[in-house]
C-alpha cells in the first residue's frame, strides 16, 4: 500500500467532528505544523509592513504569502499565536500576518474582510497605531458602502489621536470623517470638518495631506453649488500634487476639474482634462478612479450626441466598478447606463437599469444619487404614461436633493416636475417652476440645465399667446445648447421652435427649422422623443392648414 497524499473528508460534518476529537494542545501543534509548512511553501517569511505610526509611510513592499496572509493569521491564533510567548507561534508573527491580511484585502477590495482585520489587529497595537488600524478599517469600510460603521470607525481613529496627541493622525482622521459626513449629504458638517482637517495639515507641514483635503474640500464646493470656488479650489490641490510628485492624486484632481468643467459648459477642455486623468489612473495602476474617470467621460459623450461612444464607454466603466468591488460607483454607472437606453428608446431596459442602481445606492447608503436616480425614473414614468407615479417620485426626489444640499439636482427635479404641471394643464404651476429652476441653475452655474429649462419655458409661452417671448427665449435655449453641446435638447428644441414658426405663418422656416432638429434626433437615434415630437408637429400642421413639415412643401 502507498499512503495517501491527502486526506479527505465526504462530508464537512465528519471532517468537524474528526477535528473536535484531537485535543486541544493537539490541535494546537496541529495548526502550528499547518502554519510553519504553508509558510514555507510560499516563499518563507514575509517582511514586516511599515510601521502604522510612521508620518507618510511606504506602500507595504508585497509577497508571495499576502494572498494567504489571512489563513497563516488564523492559523497562528489557533496555534496560540495571539495569548502570549510561550504560544507555539510567536505572538508577534500572528500580528505579522493580521497586518499583512488586512493591507492584501484592502487591495483586493475586500472591504469587509479587510476592516474585520484592522479592527482585529487594533486590538493588538497600542497608541497611534491603534488609531490607525480605526482609520484605515473606516477607509475600507466607506469604500464598500457602509457610512455608518465607517463614521464609527473614524470616530474611534480621533478619539485617539487626540489622546495621544498627534496632531497629524488627528488631522487624517478628520478629513476621513468629512468625507463621510460629504458621501452621507450633511454638507456643512462636511465644510467645517475638512477645513478642520486642512488647518491641522498646514500646521503639522503635512503638504501630500493638505493636497487631498483641498480636494476633498472643493468637492463640497461643486456639490453646493460654488463651482468658482471649487475650481480655485481644485488647481490649488493640482498644484501641491506636482509639486510633490503625487502622481496618483495628480489624476484624481485633474478628474475632478473636468467635472467642474464640464458642469460650466467647458466640454472640449473637459474632455481633454478627463483623458489627461485616465492616462495617469493608467499609468499608476489606480483602476477605481480609471472606472470613475470613465463614467464621467462618457457623460460628456452623451451630452455631446456620441450615444454609441457613451453606452461603450458606460459599460467598460461598470465592468470595472464590478472587477475592484466598487458598489457605489457601480450604482452610479447602471443609472447613467439607465439614461442611455432611455433616450434610444429602450424604455423597459432603462427603468430595470435604474431600478437596479437605487436598490444600490440604498444598501450602500448614497442618498445624493438615491435623489437622482429617483428623479431618473420619474422621467421613465412620465414617458410611459405613469403620470401621477411620475410626479409622486419626481416629489421623493425633490425632497432628497434639498435633505443632502443637492442644489444642482433641485433644480433638475423642479424643471422635471414643472413639466409634468405642464403636461397635466397646470399650466401657471408649471411657469413659476420652471422659473424656480432657472434661478437655480443660473445660481450653480449649470449652463446645460439653463438651457433645457428655457426651451420648456419658451414652450409654455408658445402655448398662452405669448409668441414673440416664446421666439426669443427658444433662441436663448439653442445658443446654450449650441454653446455646452447638448445634442438631444438641441434637436428637440428646434423642432419644438418649428411649430412656434409655424404658428406665425412662417412656413418655410419652420419646415427648415423642424428638419435640422428631426435630423439632430434621428442622429442621436432618439426614438422616443422624435415620435413625440413628430406627433405634435402633425396636429399644429393640421390646424394651420399646411402639410406636415417633414414633406415636401406643395
Amino acid at each position: 500500500m502507498q499512503a495517501e497524499t491527502a486526506y479527505l473528508f465526504r462530508h464537512a460534518l465528519l471532517r468537524d467532528a474528526a477535528y473536535d476529537l484531537q485535543l486541544p494542545a493537539d490541535r494546537a501543534r496541529l495548526h502550528e505544523l499547518a502554519f510553519y509548512f504553508i509558510e514555507e511553501a510560499f516563499g518563507g517569511r514575509a517582511p514586516m509592513p511599515p510601521p502604522l505610526d510612521t508620518i507618510d509611510p511606504p506602500p507595504c513592499p508585497p509577497h508571495r504569502t499576502d494572498s494567504i496572509a489571512a489563513e497563516l493569521a488564523e492559523h497562528s491564533r489557533l496555534a496560540g499565536g495571539g495569548e502570549g510567548e510561550g504560544a507555539g507561534v510567536p505572538p508577534a508573527l500572528y500580528r505579522l500576518y493580521l497586518h499583512r491580511a488586512a493591507e492584501y484585502l484592502e487591495r483586493a477590495f475586500h472591504g469587509q474582510a479587510s476592516a474585520q482585520a484592522w479592527q482585529a489587529l487594533s486590538e493588538l497595537v497600542a497608541g497611534a497605531a491603534r488609531g490607525e488600524c480605526h482609520r484605515r478599517a473606516g477607509a475600507v469600510l466607506l469604500q464598500a458602502g457602509q457610512p455608518v460603521a465607517a463614521q464609527s470607525a473614524f470616530t474611534q481613529s480621533l478619539a485617539i489621536a487626540r489622546e495621544v496627541g498627534n496632531r497629524r493622525f488627528e488631522g487624517v482622521a478628520l478629513g476621513n470623517l468629512a468625507n463621510v459626513y460629504l458621501n452621507t449629504g450633511r454638507m456643512q458638517l462636511a465644510e467645517q470638518t475638512h477645513k478642520q482637517a486642512l488647518a491641522i495639515h498646514r500646521e503639522v507641514g503635512n503638504r501630500r495631506v493638505e493636497g487631498i483635503a483641498l480636494g476633498n474640500l472643493a468637492l463640497v464646493y461643486r456639490d453646493t453649488g460654488r463651482m468658482e470656488q471649487a475650481e480655485r479650489t481644485l488647481e490649488q490641490a493640482l498644484a501641491i500634487h506636482r509639486e510633490i510628485g503625487n502622481r496618483r492624486f495628480e489624476g484624481v484632481a485633474l478628474g475632478n476639474l473636468a467635472i467642474v468643467y464640464s458642469e460650466t459648459g467647458r466640454v472640449e477642455q473637459a474632455e481633454r482634462t478627463y483623458e489627461q486623468a485616465l492616462a495617469i489612473h493608467r499609468e499608476v495602476g489606480n483602476r477605481r478612479s480609471e472606472g470613475m474617470a470613465l463614467g464621467n467621460l462618457a457623460n460628456v459623450y452623451r451630452e455631446t450626441g456620441r450615444v454609441e461612444q457613451a453606452e461603450r464607454t458606460y459599460e467598460r466603466a461598470l465592468a470595472i466598478h464590478r472587477e475592484v468591488g466598487n458598489r457605489r460607483d457601480e450604482g452610479i454607472a447602471l443609472g447613467n447606463l439607465a439614461d442611455v437606453y432611455r433616450e434610444t428608446g429602450r424604455v423597459e431596459q432603462a427603468e430595470r437599469a435604474n431600478e437596479q442602481a437605487l436598490a444600490i445606492h440604498r444598501e450602500v447608503g448614497n442618498r445624493r444619487f438615491e435623489g437622482m436616480t429617483l428623479g431618473n425614473l420619474a422621467v421613465v414614468y412620465q414617458q410611459t404614461g405613469r403620470v401621477e407615479r411620475s410626479e409622486q417620485t419626481y416629489e421623493q426626489a425633490l425632497a432628497i436633493h434639498r435633505e443632502v444640499g443637492n442644489r444642482r439636482f433641485e433644480g433638475v427635479a423642479l424643471g422635471n416636475l414643472a413639466n409634468v404641471y405642464h403636461e397635466t394643464g397646470r399650466v401657471e404651476q408649471a411657469e413659476r417652476m420652471h422659473e424656480q429652476a432657472l434661478a437655480i441653475h443660473r445660481e450653480v452655474g449649470n449652463r446645460l440645465s439653463e438651457g433645457v429649462t428655457l426651451g420648456n419655458l419658451a414652450a409654455g409661452y408658445q402655448e398662452t399667446g405669448r409668441v414673440e417671448q416664446a421666439e426669443q427665449t427658444y433662441e436663448q435655449a439653442l445658443a446654450i445648447h449650441r454653446e455646452v453641446g447638448n445634442r438631444r435638447f438641441e434637436g428637440a428644441h428646434e423642432c419644438d421652435y418649428a411649430l412656434c414658426l409655424l404658428t406665425q405663418g412662417r412656413h418655410q422656416q419652420a419646415r427648415e427649422r423642424w428638419r435640422e432638429g428631426a435630423a439632430i434626433l434621428r442622429e442621436l437615434a432618439d426614438t422616443g422623443e422624435l415620435e413625440r415630437k413628430r406627433e405634435a408637429m402633425k396636429q399644429a400642421c393640421a390646424r394651420a392648414g399646411v402639410p406636415p413639415l417633414d414633406e415636401a412643401a406643395p
